[in-house]
This record gives C-alpha cells, sequence and structure tokens, in this order.
C-alpha cells in the first residue's frame, strides 16, 4: 500500500505542478507583473511554489538550508511570506521556472524517502495539525488551488488556454 501511496501522489504532484509550469509558460509578458485577486501574477505563483517547497520540508530550518535557496538569495530575500502581511516583492521569470523544476525534483525525492512511520508522524510546521500523509493532499489541494486562479486569469483576461494534465510530467509535452 505504501508503494502505491507514493506512486499516487507522486503522479498527482506532477500533474499539478506541471499545470502550474503551463501557467508559467504561457503567462503573456505584459501579464506576469498584472493583478490576479490581491496579488500579482508572479507573486501567486512565488507563493504557491514557496508553500510547496515549504510543505515538502522537514521544518523551517532545513527549509531556509536548502543549496537551492543559498544560491537564490536574492529571490527568496527575506522570506516574507512566512510573516503576517502580504508580499511586496516581486519575481523574475527565469528563476521562478528553476524553482518550480526544483519543487518537482523535491516533490519526487521527499514522497520517494517516506516510510509508513513518516507519513504517520506530524508535519514539522507548527501550524500544521495533521499528519505528513495529509500534509501532501494538502499541499496538492494548495497547488491545484492558485494553478486553477491563475489558468482563469489567462483564459479570461488574455484568452490563453491551459490544457489538462492528467498524471504526470510527460503530460505537459
Amino acid at each position: 500500500m505504501l508503494a502505491f501511496y507514493k506512486q499516487l501522489t507522486t503522479a498527482q504532484f506532477e500533474a499539478a505542478l506541471a499545470t502550474l509550469g503551463h501557467c508559467i509558460d504561457r503567462c503573456p509578458e505584459a501579464a506576469w507583473d498584472a493583478p490576479v485577486a490581491e496579488l500579482k501574477f508572479c507573486q501567486v505563483v512565488h507563493h504557491t511554489l514557496f508553500f510547496t517547497d515549504l510543505y515538502l520540508d522537514q521544518g523551517d530550518e532545513a527549509f531556509r538550508a536548502q543549496p537551492f535557496h543559498a544560491e537564490h538569495a536574492s529571490y527568496f530575500r527575506d522570506y516574507e511570506e512566512l510573516e503576517p502581511q502580504r508580499q511586496t516583492h516581486l519575481y523574475d521569470r527565469s528563476t521562478t521556472v528553476a524553482y518550480l523544476q526544483h519543487c518537482r525534483e523535491k516533490a519526487i525525492a521527499q514522497i520517494e524517502a517516506e516510510t509508513e512511520a513518516s507519513l504517520a508522524a506530524g508535519a514539522a510546521n507548527p501550524w500544521i495539525k495533521f499528519t505528513r500523509a495529509e500534509l501532501h493532499l494538502y499541499n496538492l489541494r494548495h497547488v491545484q488551488h492558485h494553478a486553477a486562479q491563475l489558468s482563469l486569469r489567462l483564459r479570461l483576461d488574455h484568452g490563453v488556454d491551459i490544457p489538462w494534465v492528467a498524471s504526470g510530467w510527460h503530460d505537459c509535452d
């Protein structure tokens, strides 16, 4: 059953992140910093990836200490997403694309490394009050929520369609 859970969860992370990738790729340049609800398009994408990354990790210290974060310190700046305020920073597309790939690779590795015990354990984030297994599903819902939000803005404001991705990264070819 554990292998089955890992396979399904990995496939759905790949699909959700591929959908987000389509939003990034197909976003017109003029829309990258345009409003989407209370944030800008680039901020919504960054927020989505930031929390995907955080929820896949084993706590705040490990999260901040990742090599990707050290290599892109100017992209993460002061970690404003962890503060109780609305984001103000804007994010460049090329680093955001690299961050998407980082999150994709991390999801694959983290889910593969899970054991029955680790999935049954509580989440490392103090504000999350459920197991790591449920955190993965919560994380997926978060990615899907924002991918849908971005897809709708692209369709309504720019006539850009985002294709359905069924179960993995290979569907976006």
